[in-house]
């Protein structure tokens, strides 16, 4: 097998941890290889705030957050579907910007370091055998020393693998579907709002451009019972919450279509499958309602490249390189991901929801807690 046809790693999906995990490496002088299977520029379903514990890390990339006067958000505000409202401070606060420009920026960073990126390409499959990963794509076969996987929230691998949520029953935590749109409204530019209606919920933060990222996640069965239209959904069943109906009736909608994607699940997931490390979203989702996944997958990223690095510089054994980067992973997120699935599995319940955000206005400090429990420290 000649050298020159074989990559240090191969990374699967172009998302945040992916690209991420691209660059970190490249700036190391190690052969990336990186697979996305749409092209550049595109939107994704994602609520496009992150908290500003991934901001030095963006920049340490190189990517000047501080010339791109991004909307900053210190304040959280949750309403129950009978419209109840809740605020609070975000201790640490975050800031708002498109996937469509984020993912695009870092994309360009990682050309410019040599990543070689192969758009509209596929992988359809990844076989480990004699310490080399073998995988095939739709522009063709590639070879690796390290296999990386941040593909999303549900893949043709992840049901090629069966991995275990993929063949779960319907159920509480796997069965969601995500609708996004970017909008013209008035709402409060610092303010992160989440809008709670019958089984699902809303959110709405400002990004790049005066615009604003409205993004939900709701059960298949309210769209199943609104004889599968957006447009009834979001009419008899978000607008029973009196501020969705007035960013309903009152904003622009900048797509002509919403983007949307099903089967999300939160279940628990595995952070290595076939010797393939995974990141962002193919590791582990958390809630919207409780977190921030963009800086999780990001974070992953970093705890990712230490632990590759260690091992293409023969520091460690892959066996090591696996173990600590599970044991790193866990150690960093696995609190989070507990504490969000618990709240997305009393979340939507309406009467559940009404006495929970009115408790919350009471006790305050639960509030601080729950927001300290689903956001990290700067890394």
């Amino acid at each position: 097998m000649s050298n020159v046809n074989l990559y240090d790693t191969a990374i699967i999906g172009g998302g945040l941890a992916g690209l991420c995990l691209s660059i970190q490496l490249a700036k190391q002088g190690f052969k990336i290889i990186l697979f996305e299977k749409e092209e550049y520029p595109f939107h994704k379903v994602c609520g496009e705030y992150i908290s500003m514990e991934s901001w030095s890390f963006l920049e340490s990339l190189g990517l000047p957050l501080y010339k791109m006067q991004l909307p900053v958000i210190k304040k959280l505000m949750v309403t129950s579907p009978g419209g109840t409202a809740l605020q609070h401070d975000l201790p640490l606060g975050g800031f708002g910007i498109s996937r469509y420009k984020i993912d695009n920026d870092l994309k360009e960073i990682s050309l410019g370091l040599g990543v070689k990126l192969l758009e509209n390409c596929k992988a359809e499959e990844v076989i480990f055998k004699d310490d080399i990963f073998y995988i095939t794509t739709t522009k063709g076969n590639f070879t690796a020393k390290v296999c990386c996987g941040s593909f999303g929230k549900r893949s043709n691998l992840d049901v090629k693998w069966k991995r275990p949520f993929t063949q779960s029953a319907k159920g509480k935590l796997n069965n969601y579907i995500g609708i996004k749109y970017h909008i013209k409204t008035d709402c409060a530019p610092g303010t992160i709002a989440l809008h709670n209606f019958k089984n699902g919920y809303c959110g709405i933060s400002k990004i790049e451009d005066e615009k604003y990222c409205l993004c939900y996640l709701t059960n298949a069965a309210n769209l199943k019972e609104s004889n599968n239209s957006i447009d009834e959904m979001e009419k008899n069943i978000l607008s029973a919450n009196p501020y969705l109906k007035n960013i309903f009736a009152n904003s622009t909608k900048l797509y002509a279509a919403p983007l949307s994607i099903s089967q999300i699940s939160f279940q628990h997931k595995t952070q290595i499958e076939n010797n393939v490390l995974l990141l962002g979203d193919a590791a582990g989702m958390i809630t919207p309602l409780c977190g921030n996944g963009m800086s999780m997958a990001m974070h992953g990223s970093k705890i990712a490249a230490v632990n590759i690095s260690a091992f293409l510089t023969n520091a460690v054994s892959r066996k090591i390189m696996e173990n600590n980067y599970l044991k790193t992973w866990n150690k960093t997120f696995a609190k989070r991901l507990r504490t969000g699935r618990m709240v997305q599995y009393f979340f939507g319940k309406t009467g559940v929801t009404n006495l929970f955000i009115k408790a919350m206005k009471q006790l305050p400090f639960i509030t601080t807690k729950l927001i300290e429990q689903t956001h990290g420290k700067p890394f």
